[in-house]
């Protein structure tokens, strides 16, 4: 009997990932997200926003100061590498 892996999602409040203890959203976590929202990069890049603002709160709950940039690159940074081409015919 196989097992179904673990879904790669965040541990709260320190927002590691609750499978492979990497930042969340770790590569796995970004890939099953660029797959789920493909197509919605807004509604993605919403998604991760919030996320994003939730792990702010949190780790101040817990008496961290996070730099602001490197969240910023950890939770929205790697959006640009999701975005699919818009191809325009030109006749």
């Amino acid at each position: 009997m196989s097992r179904r892996p673990r879904p790669h999602q965040p541990m709260r409040p320190a927002w590691l990932c609750r499978n492979c203890a990497a930042p969340w959203p770790c590569a796995p976590a970004q890939l099953h997200l660029a797959t789920e929202f493909y197509g919605h990069s807004v509604a993605l890049a919403f998604y991760l926003a919030a996320n994003m603002q939730d792990a702010v709160h949190d780790l101040y709950s817990l008496g961290v100061h996070p730099d602001p940039r490197a969240l910023h690159a950890r939770f929205l940074g790697w959006l640009s590498l999701t975005r699919r081409p818009h191809r325009y015919d030109v006749r």
